[in-house]
Order: structure tokens, then sequence, then C-alpha cells
């Protein structure tokens, strides 16, 4: 295994860290004229759910009745309750807010400089917050009504919002409270929990209906119509053509709500959840295992309904051409990725304990299913016995004494929390280490990564990879007139049978002065690295980490290096590489390995540049994107004439197309590979959504390639 490894400074914009939950509970014994002493302990809630054999609530039992276990180490219940819910639904549930005040007395009309806010949205608001083994909401069906609207047509908005106001109409019980949550551009609560049915109607018929957020309120699927309006950044390249800013906002939520021990439902109303471009498994993984510890279950609704696709698309979309309409590759295409967004929906509710409503029109189902799910329980709280910061998994068992045909439902365990500033040397490393085996990924450090593959031989490619990290996530510390910041990587590949295939592992201090450490945050730090491996499938875990801070950063993905030497129709291509900059080698603020013979094996350094991949391929208008592939000509002793050309779609409109470039030399004798290279000026595209398409063409073999891929060009 060969790797390569530098870290560049790249000028992009940079994403928002999130922030950790805080679970832990500090004691302090003060006694005069001593020293202060403090220890940590960790309040752990289980809800258990108690039915007999007809399925019915069994009540009456007490702390004493139930058995409780952490990793076979019997626990002391501390925190006890009975959550006795109603099903009987209400005409007029009693408010369990604060009464209404007396009307104040008119206030003088506002400046006309100052924008009103929208009806039934008064100001930003917070889930409240309980106390540590407090038992906030007693006898309480606690529901949080999540409506992304960055992420959801303007129809799909408004079913959704009918059908949560019908809900709230027709089947409020007097112990369910609300909660409301909307995500456009930023996760905003609007409403905290409450049972007045007024309030959240008003709230319900505030929310404005149009295309907001990141999305501009498209699933983000390619096949879908395109408007032709501007595409406008939000906050950074990093959330663009992922997933992962939903996921971030749905695990800022449930963060929210960790503090009340009650059982929580989210009702996530979206229009699928896309998996274009950036595929990131970590923030899926840590947005569930967020759920479970705040006990938390998700009940995703698919606003658009049951949807029937016309063979060739609906009227949105312009008429297709190739031979793709004929052999059914279209249909099969768009019904592969509505299945694939909803596959998204389910793994949240599946790995949460929750259900997804699929292919119903009814959508206040939905919410009328975690309604049903939330019946009586008991709550058990216990003060771990374990207080190593680890973050390993705790198994959680509960039995009951007595001799009762009973069945339990509750969650199986949780992972612990862990912390940084006490570790030694020798913690740190082995945090790393084990880190990669955890089931339980970190994001609170951004990391966005592209894997791309090269032909080397017949069975051997050259396999880069390319990490960016948002500077604003990283934290500098003044040494010796210079702001210094040390970060470590590691990152391990396996194969399709879990077998180890490829390890890096490097640690590097980077040094910053002047102008560079003050536009930091404003900036990207690139790191790159590389393996040599066979055609097969493989899983890449990769974990970044700070160390001024500890902050760290998961990125898990699965790709495949395809055998190319066995393409018989098509002209066998690499990946293509997007870029918008070079940069020398000598230019990088650090270089773990200094091995000439390595960066020649990586062909995206050529004449002692590098070309660094637009990992999250957004552009501006003023830059040049450089495209880099390489066609492979197996039984060629010398290069053989080739065309390509560079395209840009609107939609299904072709927005630019370059002039065929024409390739006549270049032949590599060992790899059989010929370069193709293209530096394409953007000024002349308007801002928006792009696919980028290259094509290219042998006539000799009378063979061709063709290579799509999501792009955004800013202003």
């Amino acid at each position: 295994m060969k790797q390569l490894t530098a870290l560049l400074l790249t000028v992009l914009v940079a994403a928002p860290a999130q922030q950790p939950p805080a679970k832990d509970t500090e004691v302090q014994i003060v006694t005069k004229g001593t020293p202060t002493f403090k220890a940590t302990s960790t309040l752990v809630i289980v809800n258990v759910s108690v039915k007999d054999k007809d399925g019915k609530p069994i009540e009456g039992l007490t702390a004493s009745d139930f058995a409780l276990t952490e990793d076979n180490k019997n626990q002391a219940i501390k925190v006890f309750e009975y959550q006795r819910l109603e099903e009987v639904i209400a005409a007029n549930p009693t408010p369990t807010v604060a009464p209404k005040k007396a009307a104040p007395k008119p206030e003088a009309p506002k400046p006309a400089a100052e924008a009103p806010k929208p009806a039934g949205i008064a100001e930003a608001k917070q889930i409240a917050p309980s106390r540590a083994g407090e038992v906030k909401y007693k006898d309480r069906r606690l529901m949080v009504l999540f409506f992304d609207q960055a992420g959801m047509p303007i129809p799909d908005q408004v079913r959704a919002q009918k059908s949560a106001i019908e809900f709230i109409d027709t089947k409020l019980t007097p112990s369910d409270l609300i909660a409301i949550m909307q995500n456009s551009t930023d996760l905003a609560v609007l409403q905290d929990f409450t049972s007045d049915r007024d309030q959240i109607k008003k709230i319900l018929k505030g929310l404005v209906a149009g295309d907001v957020g990141l999305n501009e309120g498209s699933t983000g699927d390619e096949n879908e119509a395109d408007s032709g309006a501007a595409f406008t950044q939000d906050e950074s390249e990093f959330n663009i053509f992922n997933t992962d800013k939903k996921l971030a906002a749905l695990e800022t939520a449930v963060k929210m709500l960790s503090s009340l021990p009650e059982k929580k439902a989210l009702v996530y109303f979206a229009s699928g959840m896309s998996k274009t471009g950036i595929d990131n498994q970590a923030q899926l993984r840590s947005t569930v295992n967020a759920a479970i510890r705040s006990n938390v279950a998700f009940y995703p609704v698919d606003a658009r309904g049951l949807v029937a696709t016309a063979p060739m698309g609906d009227a949105t979309r312009a008429s297709q051409g190739g031979r793709g309409m004929y052999s059914g590759q279209t249909q099969r295409s768009q019904q592969s990725n509505f299945q694939s967004q909803q596959d998204s929906l389910y793994t949240l509710a599946a790995d949460t304990g929750g259900k997804a409503l699929l292919d119903q029109n009814d959508l206040a189902v939905g919410i009328t299913q975690a309604q049903k799910d939330i019946a009586s329980y008991y709550i058990l709280g216990y003060y771990s016995t374990n207080a190593e910061p680890d973050g390993r998994y705790r198994r959680i068992k509960v039995q009951i004494k007595k001799n009762l045909h009973a069945s339990l439902d509750y969650r199986g365990g949780y992972f612990a929390s862990k912390e940084f500033k006490k570790f030694t040397s020798g913690d740190r490393e082995r945090q790393l280490q084990e880190a990669l085996m955890l089931g339980d990924p970190v994001t609170d450090l951004g990391v966005a990564l592209e894997v791309n593959y090269f032909r080397q031989g017949r069975d051997r490619y050259f396999v880069p990879i390319s990490v960016k990290i948002p500077g604003s996530d990283l934290e500098l510390a003044r040494k010796g007139g210079a702001e210094t910041t040390r970060l470590d990587f590691i990152g391990q590949v396996r194969d399709a049978k879990g077998v180890a295939q490829g390890i890096v592992r490097d640690e590097i201090t980077v040094k910053l002065k002047g102008e560079n450490a003050g536009q930091l945050a404003k900036r990207n730090l690139s790191y790159d690295t590389g393996f040599t491996l066979s055609p097969g499938t493989y899983t890449l875990k990769f974990l970044a980490r700070e160390n001024e801070s500890g902050k760290m950063g998961t990125f898990e993905t699965k790709f495949t290096v395809p055998d190319l030497t066995s393409e018989a129709k098509l002209l066998p291509i690499s990946s293509v590489v997007l870029s918008s900059q070079r940069e020398r080698l000598d230019a990088a603020l650090a270089n773990a390995v200094k091995d000439k013979r390595i960066t020649a094996a990586n062909p995206l350094v050529q004449d002692g540049q590098k070309l660094v991949p637009s990992v999250t391929r957004v552009f501006r208008k003023e830059q040049d994107m450089y495209v880099y592939l390489e066609a492979y000509q197996p039984a060629a002793e010398s290069t053989q004439l080739m065309m390509a050309t560079v395209s840009f779609y609107r939609g299904k409109v072709k927005a630019f197309e370059t002039a065929p470039l024409k390739i006549t030399e270049g032949l590599n004798p060992r790899s059989k590979a010929v370069p193709v290279s293209f530096s394409v000026p953007l000024e002349k595209l308007q801002p928006g959504k792009y696919t980028c398409q290259v094509n290219v063409l042998s006539p000799a073999a009378q063979k061709f390639a063709v290579w799509r891929s999501n792009m955004v060009l800013l202003p």
C-alpha cells in the first residue's frame, strides 16, 4: 500500500460546528477550610413499557419490582415515575400553558424600517429543559411536529400543514403536548410543548409555504424539473449536495429534547431524503444514536403521498431522448431514486423504534401512529456506576422480579460520553484507534471526502482520498509567534468481507502566520492520502481530530473500484476529477510523507503541482474549472485518436458545451492510460445548479464513455 499525504489551505466557505449534548451532572463537596472535591456522575433514563399478554399496560408496579443492570452490573434506581396516558379524544383539551394575561395597551406604531414578522410566528423559542431527575410533564404524551421546509416543494408543504391542522382538530387527547419545529435555512423552535389547541393551530397556520432553504424547495433528485432560478449559497458548500444538513438539524432537535426524561416522538415531514453527491453514513448513524440517547423515536412522513410516475416523467420535465426512453432505463432510474429517498426515511424510523408513513395520502395517519405508540410506561433513572468517559457502548437489561407474564419494551443500551481534556498521549492514541471500531460516530468536526480511482496495472489501481475540513471548526493556539494546531488523521479501508486492506495514520502540525491565521475561519484545510487496491467493493471509514479542543469528525462511505480490463462495450475511463485550483507541492502547510516515488504514483500531481479536487463540487463564476480523467486503450501501442467534450445542463436543457478536444498523444506504456484534461472558464454560465457531463469518444475502437455529476455555480 502506498500513501501520499499533504495539507493545503483552500479558499472556500466553512460549515458551522455542532455542539455536543451535556448529560453529566457535576457534584461539588465543599467544607470550610478544606479543598474542593468534584465528581461527575451520569444520569441514565430508561423508559420501560410493561404490557400483559393482551397488550394492555400493567400498572401498580414499584421501583423495587424492577431489576436493572448495565453491562451485567446491578444499578440502583434513583428516579421512578409512572406515566398514565389517556386515549380518549377531547373536544377541548385543557391547556397546560400559563393563563393568558389581560390584553396590553396598544403600542405605538413600529418604524417603517422594521420588517413585520410572519403571521403566527412570534419569536425564536427553545425547548424548556428539565432539571436532572425531574419529570416535568407528568402523564403527558410528548410529540414534536418537525417541518423540513428546506426539502419539500410547495405542494408538499401545504399538504403537510393541512394534515397537521386536521390532526389537531380531530385527534388531540388531554394527554397530548405538541411542540413545533421548522427547518428552512436554520432550525427554529416555533412552539414549546403545549396542549393549547388554538395556539398550536395559530403556529401551524403561520407556516409560510415557499421555495426556502438550501435546496430551494427541491428534494435533490437529479430527475426533477429545473426552475431556472439562480442558486444562492446559504451557509457553506459543505451542506449543498448531501443530506448532512438535514440530518444535523434532526440531531440538534433531539439534543434539545435530551433533558426531558419522558418518551418523545418526532414526526418528521419531508419529501423523501435523497443521497446524491457526498454520502456520509457517519452523520446518519450519529443522528440515530443521538435520538436513542434522548429517548426520541422518529416518525417520518413522506409528504408526497402516493405517487404514480409516468414512464417519461410528468409535465414538469422536458422530453427526453436517447436509448434510455426505449430500453426502460429512464423509468428504472426514476423509480430507483424515489425508493432510495424513502429508504432513508425508513432507516430513521426503524433504527429509533418509530414507524415511517410512506405512500399514504392521509398524512395525519403518521401523527396518529406516533400517538398510539406512546402508551402508558414507567420512567426508570439511575446513576451509572461506570463513570469512565470512554465512549463505549453500555448494554442495559431490565427485568421484573415478580412472576408476571409481561412483555417489556425499552432501549437496549447507550454510548457513553467522551472527555478529551483529561486524556494522556496514550489515551488520545487509543481514542483514535477505538473510534474506528465504535458504532457511534462523532460529527463535531465537519468532514467532506471524495474517493477516486486510476488504473496502474491489470489488477492494481491507485485510489486517492481527498478530505476537506472547514477552518471555522478549528481552534488555534498561540505558540512562538505563530498560530498553531495539531491534526490527527486515521482511516481504514475494508473489503466486502470486512478484511482490512489499508490503513493511514498521520499527525500533522499546522502553523499559520499573519493573514493566513486571520482568514482561517473563511477557508478550508485539504488533506490528501492514497491507497493501492485491487478491483472490488470497499468501505472507507475516516476520522479527523483537532487536538486543541478535541473535536473529531467521522466520514464513512462505500465505494467500488471497477475492473476496467473486463469492459468490452464502453470505453474504459478512470474517475473524473473536478477542481478549481492547482497548488504547488512546496506550498503545502505540512507534509506527512516526502517520497518522490509515492508522489509520482498520484496522477493528480504533475510538474510539481497538485490538482486539488473540489470535494463539494461548488464553484464560482470567476474561477476556471479543471477537469481531469484518464481513458484506457489496453491493446494500443501508440495513442489512438480520441475526442472529448464537457457539457453543462440545467435540468434537461444544455446550457453550454466546450469545443471538442482532440487527444493524439500521452499513452502510458505500462498502464495504457491516456490523460484527458480540460480548463473550462465558468464566467459565461449563470449561477445555479447544473449537471456536468463529460463525453469521451474513440472513433477507432467505436467506443464511448459518459460521466455525469451535479455541481453548483455561485456568483
